[in-house]
């Protein structure tokens, strides 16, 4: 069972693609403040592993590393973390599996956080319109201006 509680108690409503993640690390990007106002008024947020290892990748890549880390470390516990369990990876290949029949793609990575999302009934932050052709997906995105 993951450890899907927030840092208040509930269980996460919203599950961060790597997209809606990756800003929190920078100290004046307008979705890290909503963000932080939302975990403070107790909503709660989750991250699947796929997500995060692309993450922490990404913002240890660029010449900020050590201050992205440091930010993160300072919020990690906040999120409830979703590991990959088995009926996740069944899911995630059904997905692709009947995408490909429809003439769509979904990567691996994509498939897996959206069959995490479909297990736990979150809400997935994302910009990646690939997502769109999951049914059943619940899918927002707070990077739209």
């Amino acid at each position: 069972m993951p450890s899907a509680k927030g840092a208040f108690g509930s269980m996460a409503n919203y599950l961060l693609d790597t997209n809606h993640l990756s800003p929190f690390v920078t100290l004046d990007h307008p979705l890290r403040h909503l963000l932080i106002d939302r975990l403070q008024q107790g909503d709660a947020f989750g991250i699947a592993a796929p997500a995060l290892t692309e993450f922490l990748f990404g913002i240890q890549t660029i010449p900020r590393a050590i201050i992205n880390l440091q930010e993160w470390q300072k919020y990690q516990n906040a999120f409830a973390y979703y590991d990959i369990q088995r009926g996740d990876a069944e899911l995630a290949a059904t997905l692709q599996l009947e995408l490909r029949r429809r003439g769509r793609q979904l990567h691996t990575v994509d498939a897996l956080i959206a069959a995490i999302a479909l297990h736990y009934n979150l809400i997935l932050l994302t910009t990646d319109k690939d997502f769109q052709a999951v049914i059943g997906l619940p899918q927002e995105n707070w990077l739209v201006v």
